[in-house]
């Protein structure tokens, strides 16, 4: 070790059996090194608890003046879904008074997930926010431990340590909309839900299932993955598993759209027929025929609130609690 009693990056190189030279280049991200060379090296890192200077310099005089919105997703979605156009929006908002420029990290072609944890142990940035997370993402408890301001967008699911968090109500979200399908009469409602290794699929379905329960009626549901054609797809199953369904609660917007587009198709009238209430808010809703009523979740507030957090931890605060938020209920045509 140095002589602050840190671990250096010669010992690094040491324990990992490669040198100095290769230890900088997979610290610092580069595509340059075999697969099983990084491994060997992260494994020295993790094992020593080694911090590079840089970073290490960078958490006290913020020099980067960057932070990073880490989204585990494809491009793809990414750029059709408006939840994260608003989520930067209000983020963007928030650092603009200050001297702090954003850096988007999104899901690799490749699938690496470890690329998210070299650029962030690198040094690059001061800190970071992390959203539409999956549990399947091996590297959220990794960054949930990196020695590093980080903020999640929503509670990581399969992290056991505490971290800062913002999201909704998704649970009693979820129940507004579905307890205004029963008050309207219709009695045989059906959900498109998220993915379960999501908060917003896992807590948005529990909330659905709570109301039918409670009103002595069985739960009719299909998966999708909170993108158009997931949402396509689950209600196609749903039409045809129960063609009488006279109500639909679709978990985010972006799959209600499809959802609408199906029914129409098959000949069923939105609201007279099959009654559907989304969840979001986005400004999709507004752009359906009919105009889609749905469960509000304030996005921009919701990034502008991570980057509060962000610049604050980043600041010396101690920031490791929930934060969670209350949802509306915005009534249109389509229920």
């Amino acid at each position: 070790m140095d002589g602050s009693g840190s671990p250096t990056l010669e010992q690094v190189a040491a324990v990992a059996g490669v040198s100095r030279a290769t230890v900088s280049r997979v610290v610092n991200g580069s595509p340059k090194v075999l697969p099983e060379t990084v491994a060997a090296v992260e494994q020295a890192i993790r094992q020593l608890g080694y911090v590079p200077n840089r970073a290490a310099r960078a958490l006290v005089t913020r020099r980067t003046d960057s932070v990073a919105i880490v989204v585990p997703e494809p491009d793809t979605r990414v750029f059709s879904d408006p939840f994260f156009a608003g989520m930067l929006s209000g983020v963007s908002r928030t650092l603009a008074p200050t001297s702090s420029q954003l850096v988007l990290l999104i899901e690799p072609a490749e699938g690496d997930d470890q690329r998210f944890i070299r650029y962030l142990r690198g040094g690059h940035v001061d800190g970071a926010i992390i959203i539409s997370h999956h549990g399947r993402d091996n590297v959220l408890q990794e960054i949930a431990q990196l020695p590093l301001p980080i903020v999640f967008s929503a509670r990581p699911l399969g992290v056991d340590v505490p971290v800062a968090s913002v999201d909704v109500d998704n649970v009693a979200g979820a129940r507004t909309g579905v307890e205004h399908l029963l008050a309207i009469g219709r009695s045989k409602v059906a959900t498109v839900a998220g993915p379960l290794d999501m908060t917003a699929g896992l807590d948005r379905l529990t909330g659905y299932k709570d109301v039918m329960k409670e009103a002595g009626l069985p739960a009719l549901i299909e998966y999708g993955d909170f993108t158009a054609d997931g949402g396509e797809q689950a209600t196609l199953r749903l039409l045809d598993a129960h063609p009488d369904l006279d109500g639909l609660f679709v978990a985010s917007d972006l799959m209600a759209t499809a959802a609408l587009r199906v029914l129409s198709e098959h000949g069923r009238r939105v609201p007279a027929d099959v009654a559907v209430v989304g969840f979001d808010d986005s400004v999709l809703a507004t752009t359906t025929t009919p105009k889609l009523t749905t469960v509000r979740q304030p996005v921009e507030q919701l990034g502008a609130r991570l980057a509060e957090i962000l610049l604050a931890k980043i600041g010396g605060a101690h920031l490791t609690s929930p934060e969670i938020y209350n949802t509306e209920l915005i009534i249109r045509d389509s229920a």
